[in-house]
């Protein structure tokens, strides 16, 4: 169990048997009456934020949650095949449980694959993903000290601004969280 103290954002509650994470919160002490922590929850479910209000002290449940570490095999449809690194067992994951990971999802990436009452909700993927660049305008040689950019797609469909000296076949180091251009990534020797 939680109590209200040990909300921070992120952190990942049970509320009427449904796995929420803490997106905001706000506790606050009013003239009159009992203090209270304003809240924004995440439904880990179906990805819907709704606010909640609880009062000073309140406990909250602590979900059913577990982490495994899986590969990415294929997509199929709107479902995405992963595999267990253990058992070898696979798993499809839908579209929408997916989310915007699907933006830096390539084949054979290792991903930790979340688990509410032993059912896949969601995915977590590295914090730095290496991709290549598939289509872009050509690039400016010796142009590295400017900040310039331009629109790069990535090999997964994705489209993010990198610096103008990049071209096509490039791998690019990206940041998955925010989903920018970290740096180039360092060619294999040859």
């Amino acid at each position: 169990m939680y109590d209200t103290s040990n909300f921070k954002k992120g952190l990942k509650i049970e509320v009427d048997g449904k796995p929420f994470e803490i997106v905001d919160f706000l506790h606050v002490k009013p003239g009159k009456g009992g203090a209270f922590v304003r809240t924004k929850l995440k439904n880990m479910l179906t990805g819907r934020v709704v606010d909640q209000t609880f009062r000073s002290g309140e406990k909250v449940g602590r979900p059913d949650l577990q982490e495994k570490q899986m590969q990415y095999l294929y997509r199929d449809g709107d479902s995405y095949c992963l595999m267990d690194n253990e058992t070898y067992e696979q798993i499809f994951i839908s579209d929408e449980q997916i989310g915007e990971s699907r933006l830096f999802l390539h084949e054979n990436i290792t991903v930790k694959a979340l688990f509410f009452n032993e059912e896949p909700i969601g995915i977590d993927l590295p914090i730095f993903v290496e991709l290549t660049v598939t289509e872009t305008e050509p690039g400016v040689k010796g142009d590295t000290a400017s900040k310039a950019t331009k629109p790069a797609t990535l090999e997964t469909g994705a489209v993010i601004p990198v610096p103008i000296f990049l071209n096509v076949g490039d791998r690019v180091k990206v940041d998955t969280r925010t989903g920018t251009y970290v740096e180039r990534a360092k060619q294999d020797a040859k």
